[in-house]
């Protein structure tokens, strides 16, 4: 379902950094609508460096593990940023909830958006879940 508002993107972000947004509402969708908030948003804060923490906080109050297998996976967060940034770059005076919108109706918006970049092994491995691991099958192109 396409985003309506900017303050329904703005809600999905303080939802997370206060620990308040429903755990059946962080869905694909949500976890990049988070992203582009936090970095149009919050000057103050570093997106790159500041999102897993936020993220690893979230999934600890809503229940889940951050461990080797499930919970915060560090590969996948510092792509998705780096996909946000190059969608705000096409438009900077878009609103909010229209880039959203834009980049959820792109390839980005398919969960699986990452397998063309990282074979299945590489970016499920427990070395991407921890850390950045760089793509196997070609570079990001952003």
């Amino acid at each position: 379902m396409p985003f309506a508002s900017d303050e329904e993107i703005a809600a999905i972000g303080r939802g997370v950094l206060n620990l308040s947004l429903p755990k059946p509402r962080w869905t694909h969708e949500a976890h990049f609508a988070a992203a582009l908030w936090l970095i149009s948003c919050r000057k103050d804060l570093d997106a790159h460096r500041d999102m897993p923490g936020f993220i690893r906080a979230y999934n600890e109050a809503t229940g889940v593990a951050n461990t080797d297998t499930e919970g915060y996976h560090e590969t996948i967060t510092q792509a998705s940023l780096r996909a946000a940034l190059s969608f705000l770059a096409q438009d900077p005076q878009r609103s909010l909830f229209a880039t959203c919108n834009s980049l959820m109706a792109s390839r980005l918006g398919k969960s699986d958006w990452l397998l063309a970049y990282w074979t299945r092994e590489r970016l499920f491995s427990v070395e991407a879940r921890r850390g950045w691991v760089e793509p196997d099958l070609k570079p990001l192109p952003f």
